[in-house]
């Protein structure tokens, strides 16, 4: 006969995890001032996209919109000056440059609206408005600075602080298998 010796070793289960948010009043706020700018900023796109398409009459009239025949980046470009303004010249009314300018617009504009893919859309949108910046050297009001380079450091900063995680799909966008393999998905 043998002996079989028993061990009693008492089951335990992990403690509850309860969720308590570090986050202050403050810093709630600062999430939700920076996800309304993005949200700005995506209108601003979406607007531009859509006025170009179909000539609302803001910043294009209807007889000159892309559905009308017209070119969505001739007017721009043709009147470019300094020293940029040959190579502007060159793009002006191309089909490439109409197609890359609004595929570039509308990608951007729901990019930060749903607050997923920040890194490219604030990396495409920043040199987008780098490229506005210089179509007109030097700025009228400035000796170089003006609203594009500030909305493209505003962009950068967006993608920096997760802003797509606040009243977005960034958060759920970052967990996507293929986001988390590619991290420049983000």
């Amino acid at each position: 006969m043998t002996a079989m010796a028993e061990r009693h070793t008492a089951r335990t289960t992990a403690p509850a995890v309860t969720y308590e948010s570090t986050e202050t009043t403050a810093q709630k706020a600062a999430r939700y001032m920076w996800a309304g700018v993005r949200l700005a900023l995506a209108f601003t796109f979406l607007w531009a996209f859509l006025d170009k398409v179909f000539g609302f009459g803001f910043a294009t009239p209807s007889e000159r919109s892309w559905v009308n025949g017209g070119s969505p980046t001739k007017g721009f470009l043709s009147g470019s000056e300094g020293p940029f303004a040959d190579f502007y010249h060159n793009l002006a009314g191309t089909g490439f440059a109409n197609w890359a300018f609004m595929l570039g617009l509308l990608g951007i504009g729901l990019a930060l609206t749903f607050g997923i893919g920040m890194r490219i859309a604030a990396a495409s949108g920043a040199l987008l408005y780098v490229m506005m910046w210089s179509v007109a050297l030097p700025p009228e009001t400035n000796p170089f600075m003006d609203e594009h380079l500030i909305f493209a450091a505003v962009l950068v900063g967006l993608a920096l602080v997760g802003a797509g995680r606040t009243l977005g799909f960034g958060g759920y966008w970052e967990k996507l298998p293929i986001v988390k393999r590619l991290p420049w998905l983000k």
